[in-house]
């Protein structure tokens, strides 16, 4: 990401501002040597006017003690049994841990400040096992954090919670980080790992709604790797408390928090939990971005070069795919009712967004208008990609002749000689 692309940044800026986002860091990443850009991209995040509360984790730097100490924590992630051996090493770690993040905050100029907004209870006997002091988020104080948050402060939130007897639990991050996003109705929870993305498998998933996730979790769950299990449950569980986009991204990515942010393809996994895509007809300010999306395409002769005239003349034709509102891929209906007769024209998807179905989505949306209109036969021409035409999009070839007279005219006049290709509409 070029962070001197303003453009590409400011286009986020209205639906951002003022919002909150959750950043929910592994304690691995903090001692990272990438943490130190983390947090300048943090003060960028600030700088436009958007929330930040900071959560951190403490496994690695529990397991660093242990073997200082020749101590066996009893768990390394917060969600097995504490005893108080672990729970000492979980509050030295936690404490350092916050005390370096307070630091770095500081040295770039950003205020900051550890609470104990954090209530929890024991998490108890399950299966017979008593937990000791390992701890369930009970409430968050939501009055403190806004209270910070108002006068600029960013909360830091370590992996604890305090009943109200005074008594400290070790908490999950993941699970703080996901009850702190559910009370401040936040539009981000952005978990920042070792790993590049929820893995399933060998795949990093790149995209996915929760409806999705939840499956991969309740069919697929052994093939989630270990280290992101927690991620996937507490990603699938944020959204559906009503947090609107979860992000899992790798820390050590330079600039990666806000390529995850400012860049419709980002670099790591993100889970939605409500319909973020959609088409749209297109408007006058959609041609420069469709001139801008296909201009690779028509560099290597895969569509025809389209002027601005010619687009903006055929405007009511176009049809743009967004995602949060920003357009990734075009295609075009022109008709000729008085020959029963449409072709599907300029589908482009963008590089970025390839190979997720985005392109299928486009021909059956094109289909459906046809039938709409009323038309019989769909027709749509093509030099290099006639091949995905037929084998995902049904389309046989026919010939020249298949055309309008008016749209054979142009087809002889280009000397492009491509293929047609023609469906029937049922």
């Amino acid at each position: 990401m070029k962070l001197t692309d303003l453009r590409g940044i400011l286009q986020y800026i209205p639906q951002f501002r003022e919002k909150t986002f959750i950043i929910s860091v592994d304690g691995a990443i903090v001692t990272d040597e990438n943490f130190a850009n983390i947090l300048v991209d943090i003060a960028v995040l600030r700088s436009l006017n958007i929330r930040i509360v900071l959560v951190h984790g403490a496994s690695a730097q529990i397991k660093g003690l242990a073997v200082e100490q020749g101590v066996s924590p009893s768990n390394l992630d917060g969600a097995g049994v504490t005893d108080e051996a672990t729970l000492k090493l979980a509050l030295t770690a936690a404490n350092r841990l916050t005390h370096e993040i307070l630091e770095g905050l500081s040295a770039i100029d950003l205020r900051a400040a550890s609470s104990n907004a954090i209530i929890a209870h024991p998490l108890g006997i399950l299966h017979g096992v008593d937990h000791l002091f390992t701890g369930k988020v009970e409430r968050v104080d939501v009055e403190l954090l806004q209270q910070l948050l108002e006068h600029g402060i960013i909360p830091v939130m370590p992996p604890l919670g305090f009943d109200g007897e005074g008594k400290t639990y070790r908490v999950n991050s993941d699970g703080v980080a996901l009850a702190v996003a559910e009370a401040l109705k936040a539009t981000k929870l952005m978990f920042i790992t070792t790993h590049d993305g929820i893995r399933v498998g060998d795949h990093v998933i790149r995209q996915m709604p929760v409806s999705d996730l939840e499956s991969v979790l309740a069919l697929q769950r052994p093939d989630i790797h270990p280290d992101l299990l927690s991620k996937a449950i507490h990603a699938a569980a944020a959204c559906k408390a009503g947090v609107p986009r979860v992000h899992v991204i790798n820390g050590a990515v330079e600039e990666g928090l806000l390529a995850e942010v400012f860049t419709n393809e980002g670099v790591g996994t993100l889970v939605y939990g409500n319909e973020f895509q959609q088409i749209r007809r297109a408007l006058k300010k959609d041609v420069r971005s469709i001139l801008n999306l296909t201009r690779r395409s028509v560099e290597s002769e895969e569509l025809v070069k389209r002027s601005r005239s010619a687009i903006e003349k055929q405007l009511a034709d176009y049809y743009i795919f967004e995602i949060d509102k920003n357009p990734v891929a075009c295609v075009a209906l022109h008709a000729w009712p008085e020959h029963s007769k449409g072709e599907l024209a300029c589908l482009y998807v963008s590089p970025a967004h390839e190979n997720q179905g985005i392109g299928r989505k486009l021909v059956q949306f094109i289909e459906n208008k046809a039938r709409e209109m009323g038309l019989s036969e769909l027709l749509t021409l093509s030099t290099q990609a006639f091949t995905y035409f037929q084998s995902k999009g049904g389309f046989i070839e026919g010939t020249p002749d298949d055309l309008p007279p008016g749209r054979r005219e142009k087809y002889d006049q280009s000397g492009r000689r491509s293929k047609v290709l023609v469906k029937k509409l049922k």
